[in-house]
């Protein structure tokens, strides 16, 4: 197993710690590739939306199934990102994208389980999501065809983490816009002067994973290393994506369970909620990117052996990402007169966002920190340790902040506190974790 070393004696001949112009080459890119399924699901919504109650009802049930696969998809791309970095580091190019080819085998195997899965499951899922209907129905039918696509969504995510961990942003950036743009055209095509409905929309959403898939799978073919399965690394790689997801399921039992408690105080809490947590998730969407720019980094000097550039890469990504957070409080705060008029009419709602607001905005500061600081963990492979710290942050301090919330009746700003006190758990045990060294750990592999 590898141990965490100190810092190597200087070496005049190599590259300096990277400069932001650096780091924007690969978040950027990056953020645009992050947008994209957001802003479709949004195309897609209006251009359904206009089909009436029921259909925009069933792509609601059915979008939320297809966000769960995508999330697995992106716990996937992160995972990879970290490995193919750190064998980039070591000069070893060839070995990084052998990681992806083997992130690929897994892709592919999981995106046709899902479609098989979805032929059989859609309908039941959808009745347990819907309730029995015909928002139910129509569910499962777009569901059904949509599935057909999963394949090539997780495909796509596992060659935007090996592209990431060879430096490669800008790549990636053609293969999802290009799909998207050409899915929401095909998605007005079809639903409406074809005549497809609601079934279009699921055509056009397969047709443009199937062909953001064959495109990274074509990238990889180009880069002519052997194609062929190894168990062992896909095992290895299954682990890797098992911490992230635990870790995954812990943020989502949280945010659910802080809905729930929001609704319990009426519909104006729960739609002021909604208003401040999208504006949470969009922020968080951001500064996703630059926790993508450190994965590569971090990893790729932690292969390079050069555990010094590590460890200032990770101070300089925190730096980035408390200016990132406090630009963001700054407008927020600035907003808070106008943005929850953007949302609803209503007045309740609107005082109710004000309650929220004020943690909203302490918040983005902090947040830049620990998503920066996240990605420089992911980066160095340290996931174990991102793992643990979630579910202790999310069962010993989000969840019973909450549940007491609802317990003595404290509203909106109890939920709020509550997730302040998860982001400052996450925050003390990152920069601990940073000034222990522990996380620098060098080498092509990382040794669990």
């Amino acid at each position: 197993m590898t141990q965490p070393a100190p810092a190597p004696p200087a070496d005049p001949a190599r590259p300096a710690v990277a400069p932001p112009r650096r780091i924007a080459t690969l978040a950027l890119p990056a953020l645009v590739v992050l947008a994209a399924e957001p802003l479709y699901v949004l195309v897609d919504t209006a251009v359904i939306g206009h089909l009436g109650r029921v259909p925009l009802a069933a792509l609601a049930v059915s979008g939320t199934v297809l966000t769960l696969i995508a999330w697995l998809g992106t716990v996937l791309a992160y995972g990879i990102t970290g490995r193919a970095a750190r064998r980039f580091g070591a000069g070893e190019r060839a070995a990084a994208v052998a990681e992806g080819v083997q992130a690929s085998w897994l892709a592919l195997g999981a995106g046709v389980l899902v479609a098989a899965g979805m032929q059989l499951g859609a309908g039941p899922l959808a009745e347990a999501l819907a309730g029995p209907g015909e928002v139910a129905d129509a569910a499962a039918q777009w569901l059904r065809v949509a599935a057909l696509g999963a394949p090539g969504l997780l495909l796509a995510a596992a060659g935007n983490g090996w592209l990431r961990g060879v430096q490669d942003t800008r790549r990636p950036l053609w293969f999802v816009l290009g799909p998207n743009l050409l899915s929401a055209l095909l998605c007005v095509l079809l639903v409406y002067p074809v005549g497809w409905g609601l079934t279009g929309s699921a055509v056009a959403n397969a047709l443009a994973q199937t062909l953001s898939g064959v495109l990274f799978a074509a990238a990889l073919a180009r880069e002519r290393v052997p194609l062929r399965p190894r168990p062992r690394v896909i095992r290895q790689q299954l682990l890797l994506s098992r911490d992230l997801l635990v870790r995954g399921v812990a943020f989502q039992a949280s945010f659910l369970s802080a809905t729930a408690v929001a609704a319990r105080f009426g519909a104006a809490a729960v739609g002021a909620h909604q208003i401040a947590v999208q504006l949470w998730f969009f922020t968080a969407l951001v500064l996703d990117a630059l926790a993508i720019a450190a994965q590569a980094l971090v990893g790729a000097a932690l292969g390079a052996g050069d555990a010094a550039v590590a460890r200032a890469l990770a101070r300089r990504m925190a730096l980035l990402g408390a200016v990132c957070g406090v630009a963001f409080a700054v407008l927020i705060a600035a907003g808070a007169g106008v943005v929850p008029g953007l949302f609803t009419p209503d007045a309740q709602v609107r005082e109710q966002a004000m309650v929220a607001w004020p943690w909203l905005v302490a918040l983005q500061p902090v947040g830049g920190v620990v998503f920066a600081l996240d990605g420089v963990l992911i980066g160095a492979g340290d996931v174990r340790y991102l793992r643990n710290l979630t579910i202790v942050a999310a069962f010993g301090g989000f969840l019973p902040a909450i549940w007491l919330t609802y317990a003595f009746d404290l509203g909106l700003g109890g939920i709020w506190a509550g997730l302040t006190l998860f982001v400052l758990l996450r925050l003390a045990a990152l920069l601990l974790r940073l000034r222990s060294g522990g996380w620098a750990v060098v080498g092509a592999v990382r040794g669990r």
